[in-house]
C-alpha cells in the first residue's frame, strides 16, 4: 500500500500525458516519505461515458483516490494528500488554466483485517523499500 486510482474523462489522454501524470504522482507519493515505495502503485481508468458539469464537451475530470494501510494519524495523511494534489495540479497546470478541468483526490483508509495480498517485489528492493 498505498495505491492510487485515477478515474478519468475519455479524451484527456488527447490533452495531457497520462504517462507523466502517473509519474509526477508516484515522485508525490515516494517523497512524502511515509508511502513504502515497494507499496505505491498508480494506475488509470478511462471511463467510456461521462456527463460533467453543465455536459459540455470540453469538459473533464480526474478523480484520484489514495487508499491507504491504516495507522498513520490524520494530520500525516492531510499533508501527504496535499502534497500529491499539488503534484497532479502543477502536471495538468495547463488544463487547469482553461474552465473545463475538475481534478479531485480523496484518501481511503483500508481495514487491514479485509485485505490480502503478497509482494514478490519488496525482498528484490530491500528491506527499506
Amino acid at each position: 500500500m498505498p495505491h492510487l486510482r485515477l478515474e478519468y474523462s475519455p479524451g484527456l489522454e488527447a490533452l495531457t500525458d497520462m504517462s507523466a501524470l502517473c509519474a509526477a504522482l508516484h515522485g508525490a507519493m515516494l517523497k512524502t516519505g511515509i508511502f513504502p515505495l515497494s507499496g505505491i502503485r498508480v494506475r488509470t481508468h478511462r471511463c467510456a461515458e461521462v456527463f460533467v458539469a453543465d455536459g459540455h464537451a470540453a469538459n473533464h475530470f480526474v478523480a484520484m483516490e489514495l487508499i491507504v494501510g491504516t495507522g498513520r494519524t490524520r494530520d500525516v495523511l492531510e499533508r501527504a494528500g496535499a502534497q500529491v494534489f499539488a503534484a497532479a495540479k502543477a502536471a495538468l497546470a495547463p488544463l487547469l488554466a482553461q474552465p473545463h478541468l475538475l481534478p479531485s483526490l480523496e484518501i481511503r483508509e483500508m481495514d487491514a483485517n479485509l485485505v490480502w495480498r503478497a509482494n514478490s517485489i519488496r525482498p528484490r528492493l530491500g528491506p527499506d523499500a
